[in-house]
């Protein structure tokens, strides 16, 4: 079993995997936490990246969307000397058998401003594709027209401070169960620093953190997970009664077509 799992990072298993799908399934007890957070099932959430430095230093998430992108915030300011890593589970571990991608390109959003974090996207076209199996596989894409209900329960994941006032990390992937909020209750936290191309989800005593950024926000449609949101700002402390501050998918997925279609 152990060789099976060993391998099943880098052998291209025999049949088709679709977006959103995966082959490992999450396994997700309630309102669980990000910040002094719920473990999640190693492989279960396949489009999982860790944006790391040359050193290995793991500053940003992000998710695939297919064997050559990634999607992730415009606040990580990824460069092309840093690296893509997929089928990570555990940060401390040597032993797992992560592919390694190189980066071609980074491609933020025009509209990106570091003072209001609008646009808070960017891509990264992976220097060769990505090695679509049971553990690393695309995240299906909200489209623009989808609508997503206030208070649906949607996951974010990362390996972000699982304590915001320690700054404590963990070494293995977290995952967290969070409500969507609609604008005017997010704007009774943040103001009018809320557009209309954000998303918000929490204040419900749990939270991404600092480190999860550019990672998921998943909301799951007849059994596939659909990417929501971007992990893009919240509360410095990560305490879980301010709820985080998402890139909103929906409002950005055109710029994300045509840049594609584009490189």
């Amino acid at each position: 079993m152990a060789i099976l799992w060993l391998l099943s990072c880098f052998v291209l298993l025999v049949g088709s995997y679709g977006c959103g799908v995966p082959s490992i399934k999450p396994v997700i007890s309630g309102y669980s936490k990000i910040v002094n957070g719920e473990e999640a099932v190693s492989g279960s959430w396949p489009w999982q990246v860790s944006l790391q430095t040359n050193t290995a230093f793991h500053y940003c998430g992000g998710s695939l969307i297919s064997d050559l992108w990634v999607v992730t915030a415009a606040h990580c300011e990824v460069s092309t000397s840093d690296r893509v890593i997929l089928c990570e589970h555990d940060l401390s571990s040597n032993a797992e058998p992560i592919q390694t991608k190189s980066i071609a390109r980074v491609l933020t959003h025009p509209g990106y401003s570091d003072s209001t974090f609008t646009n808070d996207i960017a891509l990264v076209k992976l220097t060769s594709a990505a090695t679509i199996t049971t553990r690393v596989s695309p995240v299906c894409i909200a489209a623009s027209a989808d609508v997503f209900s206030v208070g649906e329960r949607c996951v974010t994941t990362g390996w972000g401070y699982i304590n915001g006032i320690t700054q404590t990390s963990p070494s293995k992937l977290q995952q967290v169960t969070l409500p969507l909020l609609s604008d005017t209750e997010c704007q009774r936290y943040w103001g009018d620093q809320i557009q209309s191309n954000m998303i918000c989800a929490g204040a419900s005593k749990a939270d991404a953190c600092k480190g999860d950024s550019g990672g998921p926000l998943v909301c799951q449609r007849d059994g596939t997970w659909i990417l929501t949101g971007i992990v893009s700002f919240g509360s410095p402390i990560c305490y879980g009664y301010i709820p985080g501050v998402y890139a909103k998918v929906t409002a950005l997925r055109s710029w994300m077509d045509q840049t594609i279609a584009t490189y």
